[in-house]
């Protein structure tokens, strides 16, 4: 399937929507999204609603602490995180843990191995987004928490998903590829109409649309925009390099698109290297 999400055809859309049960945006973030984009947003009410949530709180705290996105002594309240972080970043707070509390109906331990990689890859992705310029760290770490965000919905809503995933990494398979035998579907393509469905910017969206297509560097700007390939090169090194410092086997990346997006990111071993360090000391 080679559509974006607003080029799919009626019959596509309906069967994506139809038969997936996509989570819709919860009001608290078009809320704080909207008055994030005001020329004055009011930080006062953006703070009460932090505060008024404790994994909100907890993680506008570390984000704050945390080399992604910014650096300097430690901030313990939630009042001295948002005044280091910055009304973007403090949507990237909200809609982060929206998004973990959206995702149901998935046995609690796999859900928390899950949110717990993703989360650490989109730090990740906003710590190497900030060695780039023109390559904002909230959407580099929006964009990482949403561009496998459709695996728990399809894990909730298909019974033999994890058969799916594990036979395929067994077999050294493509989970997009067995996705689309299995359910004539895949996580990109849900994952796509889910970051529509929340509002996120157009480049989120393409970036999760195509972030597994193997001719992502040969697409047309139309297609994929230059910012959205940006986010899912600094992604793919991410996951990457996390994998190889866990010692972890890279299945999702792979050493041809990781030398890709090295390439596009105009990245050599010496920043490489230094990257290393920095993510070791976060993973640490």
């Amino acid at each position: 399937m080679s559509e974006t999400p607003d080029d799919l055809s009626a019959d596509d859309l309906n069967h994506n929507l139809a038969s997936l049960e996509i989570p819709v945006c919860p009001t608290i973030v078009m809320q704080v999204m909207a008055e994030a984009q005001k020329d004055e947003p009011d930080l006062r009410a953006l703070s009460r609603t932090i505060s008024g949530d404790v994994a909100m709180s907890a993680l506008a705290i570390k984000l704050a602490n945390s080399p992604a996105f910014t650096s300097g002594a430690p901030v313990t309240s939630v009042s001295q995180a948002l005044a280091r972080l910055g009304t973007r970043n403090v949507v990237c707070v909200v809609v982060a843990v929206a998004l973990k509390n959206s995702m149901t109906g998935v046995p609690p331990a796999v859900l928390e191995g899950f949110w717990n990689r993703t989360s650490l890859m989109a730090m990740a992705a906003g710590l190497i987004a900030r060695h780039h310029y023109g390559i904002p760290p909230d959407l580099a770490y929006t964009y990482a928490l949403f561009h496998d965000a459709a695996i728990p919905v399809m894990m909730r809503h298909f019974p033999g998903y994890q058969e799916t995933m594990a036979a395929a990494t067994a077999q050294g398979t493509l989970l997009v590829d067995a996705e689309d035998n299995h359910y004539q579907s895949t996580h990109a393509i849900v994952g796509a109409l889910l970051v529509r469905n929340w509002g996120l910017p157009p480049a989120i969206r393409q970036a999760v649309r195509f972030h597994h297509d193997l001719d992502i560097h040969e697409l047309p700007t139309k297609t994929l925009p230059s910012l959205g390939l940006s986010l899912i090169a600094v992604t793919q090194v991410a996951e990457h390099l996390v994998s190889e410092l866990r010692q972890e086997q890279d299945l999702d990346v792979g050493e041809v698109l990781f030398a890709q997006a090295c390439t596009h990111l105009g990245m050599d071993e010496h920043e490489l290297e230094e990257l290393r360090e920095e993510l070791q000391a976060m993973l640490a």
